[in-house]
């Protein structure tokens, strides 16, 4: 039978890591809660207040875009929904929220 020595490893006393306070041990997560608010929250705030207000002002004439992709000219505007001619005497009733874009006018 072949003998082989094999080390022994013993585990050596590693210095104490002092406790860190409380604050920054939540640091991190603080940090992570200001970059998303940064790159995500903050501006879809603010597209859906410049959508909001884009919806506020919609009026009769306006060329617009559908979420579905639909173009047309606005004939009508109601309370929730608008009127919108896509071709010559074909009109479709959307509602408000659905227009996504206004063209400019062509």
């Amino acid at each position: 039978m072949l003998f082989l020595p094999v080390a022994t490893a013993y585990a050596q006393d590693a210095p104490a890591a002092a406790p860190l306070s409380g604050i920054m041990s939540i640091a991190p997560l603080i940090i992570l809660f200001v970059i998303f608010y940064f790159l995500l929250i903050r501006p879809q705030q603010k597209r859906a207040k410049e959508h909001k207000q884009m919806i506020s002002a919609l009026q009769k004439g306006d060329n617009v875009v559908t979420s579905g992709g639909i173009h047309g000219r606005i004939t009508a505007v109601n309370e929730d929904t608008v009127t919108v001619e896509i071709s010559d005497g074909v009109r479709i009733k959307v509602s408000k929220e659905a227009v996504t874009a206004r063209k400019a006018q062509s």
